[in-house]
């Protein structure tokens, strides 16, 4: 008996993708999408380096001298290091047996409703990957919690703690977008963002043969989806972490008591809007799980909080905008992002 491959498609798998008339259901409920606001706000710049960027930091700035008549001045300088940050590959295949795509007559409808699939999955792994990606296995980068993980370390002014002490804590994160504080990479030469790319032997059928894992082949169509990517903190203080968020004590306080919770959180986002140097030249949004965007959207639909508004708002997506209900805080946009984590450790 022939061993299933779990990567390739089965006439079951197939029959999913069917609508009551026979044709292809497009409007597939992906259950296992994310919302992650975060790629919308996320500036993207080709790095100067074949695999990444290479930056320069000033780390001091020169001295002076308060003279007296007849005395001489010495030169002094600033300092300044070279900081690189590197790009990794993300990579996805998907293979689709040609006969089974043309079952219901319409294989390239069946085909689409693949490549949605594959790139809702990698910007859930992208996002997931910005924020904890540890950079310890050398073929990825290096991504924000990691790098903001430590309240003694020298960021430790741009890392605020709610008091979480248990394992249900999440973060809440204000980032400047832009030249001067946080952006995405992608190496010199190459292309920004997720890339397509159907793989053909020039075959009039479009399709290539592909290896069913015992060696036999048959004739399929394949994508490979690519990402290029990377993280650059220019200044690691256009980033603010509001870490140990109990996430129990948020949902589960009634009356007065959430309102206080609440207000506490409110208060720590007013503080790390003061880490941040300047509005000027960045794009600065707010991120947080959807479960924390949800106390604060009560705050605001309560009007209990001034600080807290609902207003409308245009997003941007390609060449579409979409006009929606934007919450802010302080004029500043508070984007869902279910990449954040509910269970995270506590950042002491």
């Amino acid at each position: 008996m022939a061993v299933l491959n779990s990567q390739l498609f089965s006439l079951i798998d197939a029959t999913k993708r069917m609508a009551p008339d026979g044709g292809v259901e497009t409007g597939i409920a992906e259950l296992l999408s994310q919302e992650n606001e975060l790629l919308i706000d996320m500036l993207w710049k080709e790095g100067n380096l074949p695999t990444g960027h290479r930056m320069v930091m000033r780390t001091g700035l020169p001295g002076g001298t308060w003279r007296k008549f007849n005395q001489g001045v010495l030169p002094t300088k600033s300092t300044t290091v070279q900081i690189e940050e590197g790009c990794a590959m993300y990579e996805q295949v998907g293979a689709i047996d040609r006969d089974l795509a043309q079952l219901n007559g319409n294989d390239a409808a069946f085909r689409l409703t693949e490549n949605v699939g594959h790139m809702n999955a990698m910007n859930n792994d992208m996002a997931t990957a910005l924020f904890y990606q540890d950079g310890s296995q050398p073929e990825r980068f290096f991504g924000l919690s990691p790098r903001y993980s430590s309240l003694s370390a020298g960021n430790g002014q741009n890392i605020l703690s709610a008091g979480g002490s248990g394992s249900d804590n999440s973060s809440v994160w204000l980032i400047g977008w832009g030249e001067v504080g946080l952006f995405g990479i992608y190496p010199k030469g190459q292309k920004g963002g997720l890339t397509h790319m159907p793989v053909k032997d020039g075959s009039s059928d479009g399709c290539t043969e592909w290896n069913d894992g015992t060696g036999a082949t048959f004739r399929a169509y394949v994508d490979r989806y690519q990402w290029k990517c990377g993280l650059g903190v220019k200044d690691w203080r256009y980033a603010v972490r509001i870490c140990n968020i109990d996430i129990s004590d948020l949902i589960g306080a009634t009356g007065t008591q959430a309102g206080t919770a609440a207000t506490e959180l409110i208060k720590l986002m007013s503080r790390a809007i003061d880490r941040i140097p300047s509005a000027n030249g960045v794009k600065l949004a707010f991120y947080m799980n959807r479960t924390v965007f949800s106390i604060l959207k009560l705050q605001a639909l309560a009007k209990s909080n001034n600080a807290l508004s609902i207003e409308d708002a245009l997003l941007q997506f390609g060449d579409f905008t979409v006009k929606t209900k934007q919450l802010n805080f302080l004029g500043i946009p508070i984007r869902k992002c279910d990449a954040l984590l509910l269970n995270e450790a506590v950042v002491s």
